[in-house]
């Protein structure tokens, strides 16, 4: 197994998983390029050969490397991860298309990173891709080359070895644990889950007056069948000692500076324990593509995507609330009503945030769409919540004057989204505003108006879309 740096990805090959097509190798004591594809035979190359080596492919990086003679390897290996780190980034990015959010500054350019299509380029770096909002109505289930990618800090990891990869158990347990994937695998029972992972900064761009963070629409979102083994059972085989308050998961990647806190999360051990909490290392039955966390991640059905750590590899029981940056400062809504307060202003305090919030979209006409007058067409949209399940989509066609049910869609789960229909014939001309509520069996239901908070979380308001009948 290669154990090395990306440092070429085949984008119009769309090489699955994310892993790269030329690779740096380092083992047994010396370094080496090798061509890992499909279609091409395997070749390698060593350090001194690669002076500027071409292969005989569209747009390959040209890696200029000196003989070893008169660049160490030490250097040479900083080069090529600097070189690894560029395209990872997209700093080259193969797409020159642009489109256009729905709020200032939307500007924005798709992208194509390894093992994605197209996506929409927020930053390199740390890389933020969100999903087009189309894709959505593609279907209920999002595809893993669309699926959203959001990371907090640059030292992301460019290969994991699956083989050498090992989950650590401690803290207070009885006995700590390193586990392979294979045993993972065979020495837990493996279960599916449909679940929603949203950005707890989806939508941000929307807010009014703006807020700092990452400008979303509405595409920091997605839904994938997961499959793993329970949180539950990885503790019971560790056993959780008396005194136990908080399970703290860290992942593989890590801070540029000493400076920079990590990205450490916590969940409560009751929650940690409820049986729901995955450690997954398939999304829609494949390995996990390296942007959403390969070869491990924890899934927390109901929460946002904060809770749910990429590239896991330690896990530890603490007898004490975890204070680490990304708990006790970061990821915090008000603590009142609604979790907002009023717009410019600041919480007296605050909490972590928790629970998605019930949300619906229509996704089969896109704002500023022209429809023609007198002719059927099918509204289609999707809608969920944190777990109670949706009951009803209501849908206007008149911006809120009158409401009709829609028709649910197959129920996947209850923390899946569901898809909802509604046919409808537009009749007078001119623009048109529609609309969708969503009720979950709780008796929960969107806003009509925006909350806000200054973080720019939780936005759930029921959405308008302005069309043109002609």
């Amino acid at each position: 197994m290669v154990n090395g740096l990306f440092l070429y990805h085949s984008i119009k090959g769309r090489n699955t998983g994310g892993f790269p097509r030329l690779a740096l190798v380092v083992s047994g004591g010396e370094t080496r390029m090798r061509w890992r594809g499909r279609i091409r035979e395997r070749r390698e190359w060593s350090a001194n050969e690669v002076l500027e080596k071409r292969i005989n492919s569209p747009r390959v990086l040209v890696l200029r490397v000196m003989s070893l003679s008169h660049f160490t390897r030490r250097r040479f290996l900083s080069q090529a991860a600097q070189a690894s780190a560029a395209i990872f980034a997209g700093s080259r990015a193969f797409s020159e298309e642009t489109m256009r959010l729905p709020f200032a500054n939307g500007e924005r350019r798709l992208v194509e990173f390894p093992g994605k299509r197209p996506l929409i380029l927020l930053t390199h770096r740390p890389p933020q891709l969100e999903t087009p909002f189309a894709v959505f109505n593609e279907g209920v289930i999002t595809p893993n080359d669309a699926f959203f990618v959001r990371y907090h800090l640059s030292g992301i990891p460019l290969a994991v070895d699956p083989e050498a990869f090992r989950l650590e158990v401690k803290g207070l347990v009885q006995v700590p644990l390193k586990l392979s994937l294979a045993e993972l695998r065979r020495d837990f029972d493996n279960v599916e889950v449909v679940a929603v992972n949203q950005c707890s900064g989806n939508s941000r761009g929307f807010f009014e007056p703006r807020v700092g963070g990452g400008q979303f629409a509405n595409g920091a979102m997605g839904n994938a069948r997961w499959r793993g083994v329970r949180l539950k059972d990885v503790l019971d085989k560790a056993g959780v000692l008396a005194g136990a308050k908080q399970v703290v998961a860290n992942g593989l990647d890590e801070p540029p500076t000493p400076q920079t806190p990590d990205f450490i999360k916590a969940l409560d051990l009751d929650h940690a324990r409820d049986g729901e909490v995955l450690l997954a290392f398939e999304m829609n039955g494949e390995p996990l593509p390296m942007l959403n966390g390969f070869p491990l991640r924890l899934v927390v059905p109901g929460y946002y995507g904060t809770y749910w750590v990429k590239h896991l590899h330690e896990l530890t029981v603490v007898g004490e609330t975890y204070g680490g940056f990304y708990m006790s400062t970061a990821y915090r809504v008000p603590a009142t009503a609604g979790q907002s307060v009023e717009p410019g202003t600041v919480p007296k305090s605050t909490l972590p945030i928790g629970r998605l919030t019930i949300r619906s979209f229509l996704t089969s006409v896109l704002e500023g769409a022209k429809i023609s007058a007198g002719r059927e067409i099918l509204l289609r949209g999707i809608a969920f919540d944190s777990g109670a399940g949706i009951r009803e989509v209501l849908v206007s066609t008149d911006g809120g004057r009158s409401w009709r049910p829609g028709q649910l869609g197959k129920d996947l789960g209850r923390y899946s989204f569901r898809e909802w229909t509604l046919p409808w014939t537009p009749a007078q001309l001119g623009v048109c505003e529609i609309q969708c509520r969503a009720f979950n069996r709780f008796g929960e239901t969107q806003p009509l108006d925006p909350l806000w908070n200054p973080s720019g979380y939780l936005r759930n308001i029921v959405e308008t879309t302005k069309v043109t009948i002609t």
